[in-house]
């Protein structure tokens, strides 16, 4: 009857609603286990499991508020996509939130996805959206995810190898130790910087990858074929290791970081969002990790580097794109800036009070802040929503002219269209 009721009301305000109450709560339990249980812990608690239902349940109110309450002129092809169009009984409901293979550590999935695996469709399903060498009868290749399974155990273990022996080595706190800050050059501040935040990744790597893994054990994770007729098992994968290590823009790091929480943000926040989507999509994920000030410094730096980073991007790497040798530099060099402005980003994330990390910032002077803001005041910014109106209008213009558009879910975050494939 709820569930019924709900369908009767459902729209801005319910949607609202929904998102409001659900993220409440989940402030809520951050708050009781910051403040009252726990400060200043990486323990494992219930705060997990409830930031992981919390973006299936506002992911599940956006799909059903975008397929029973919005004009189908109105949405992105993304949100055409994932619009639930009948509204789902109580038991699917609770199956997509709490099955027993996400509810620890994740990773989010769409409930498209989810009930396609459920159904036991999702193999027929990505083989009709493969195509090139990839497109073949089901039957013609029998699909296991066993080698997929051992290869990411495999990393996890290396993973697991690099936290206990090498993590511990390089702690993120000595960046604000009184006799380092005092007797190091600046090279080796530097230095250590880069290398202890390098080392602080591999527990985040292990709790993805094994989440990953676990999925993909059950049979849940299938993505179709790769451009060598190869199965990809990375539906819901939510870090790309390479690609984060070798990561030559913040954008880049940040696609490959933690990716199916980027595309939630994405889903209910940058795209629906009229006025700051880059401010406000940082504020939500600030709200959604919890309650420590770092947290917040964190994302507040990083909406400033993000806008900084798309500036020169946009405004100086065309000229380095004519001969190769030119590219190679401009790779190297901005390689080994991406890795200077995480670091100097996400250092208050680890520290988590305010007191350590603005000790931190005012260590290195505020000097990236101040380059960045003067940077986004010196060089044009590209309006980004109306030319990701224009890819869209341009998708959709396309697909009229076919008979099908399918999008790949694992597109990166602000750059979904590029991974489109039309059969």
């Amino acid at each position: 009857m709820l569930l019924n009721l709900f369908a009767i009301c459902v729209g801005s305000v319910a949607v609202l609603y929904c998102f409001v109450f659900a993220l409440g709560y989940l402030t809520l339990c951050q708050i009781s286990r910051v403040y009252i249980f726990d400060y200043g812990q990486y323990s494992t608690d219930f705060s997990g499991p409830m930031m992981i239902i919390t973006q299936k349940i506002t992911s599940l109110a956006f799909e059903i508020h975008d397929g029973m309450a919005r004009s189908e002129g109105k949405l992105s092809p993304t949100q055409k996509q994932l619009a639930i169009r009948t509204m789902p009984s109580l038991l699917e409901c609770l199956s997509y939130n709490c099955n027993f293979m996400g509810i620890l550590a994740g990773p989010l999935c769409s409930y498209r996805d989810y009930t396609t695996f459920i159904e036991g469709r999702s193999y027929q399903v990505k083989h009709v959206e493969t195509n090139g060498k990839g497109c073949r009868k089901p039957d013609e290749l029998e699909l296991s995810p066993n080698i997929v399974v051992m290869q990411k155990l495999l990393v996890c273990g290396i993973s697991l190898f690099f936290y206990l022996f090498i993590t511990k080595i390089f702690p993120v706190e000595y960046n604000i130790d009184d006799t380092f800050l005092s007797e190091a050059s600046v090279s080796t501040q530097l230095i250590y910087l880069c290398v202890s935040l390098m080392a602080a990744r591999p527990k985040y790597y292990f709790a993805w990858t094994l989440a990953d893994a676990i999925n993909n054990a059950a049979g849940f994770g299938f993505n179709g074929y790769d451009e060598d007729g190869k199965p990809r098992w990375d539906l819901i994968s939510n870090l790309r290791i390479i690609h984060i290590e070798f990561a030559t823009s913040f954008k880049m790091f940040i696609d490959n970081w933690n990716i199916q929480t980027a595309l939630w943000l994405k889903r209910v926040c940058y795209e629906r969002s009229s006025y700051y989507p880059t401010a406000e999509t940082f504020l939500l994920s600030a709200i959604w990790h919890g309650v420590y000030p770092g947290y917040y410094l964190t994302f507040f730096t990083g909406i400033i580097m993000t806008l900084a980073a798309r500036a020169m991007r946009d405004n100086l790497r065309h000229y380095f794109l004519d001969a190769p040798s030119l590219k190679l530099f401009y790779d190297v060099i901005t390689w080994a800036a991406t890795q200077v402005a995480i670091s100097y980003t996400v250092v208050p994330f680890v520290l988590l009070s305010v007191e350590s990390s603005l000790k931190f910032y005012r260590s290195w002077y505020y000097s990236l802040h101040i380059v960045c803001l003067v940077v986004i005041l010196v060089l044009p910014i590209q309006p980004r929503k109306k030319e990701r109106r224009e890819q869209e209008d341009y998708l959709l213009q396309q697909a009229d002219g076919k008979s099908h558009l399918t999008l790949n879910s694992h597109s990166s975050t602000n750059n979904n269209c590029s991974q489109t494939k039309t059969t």
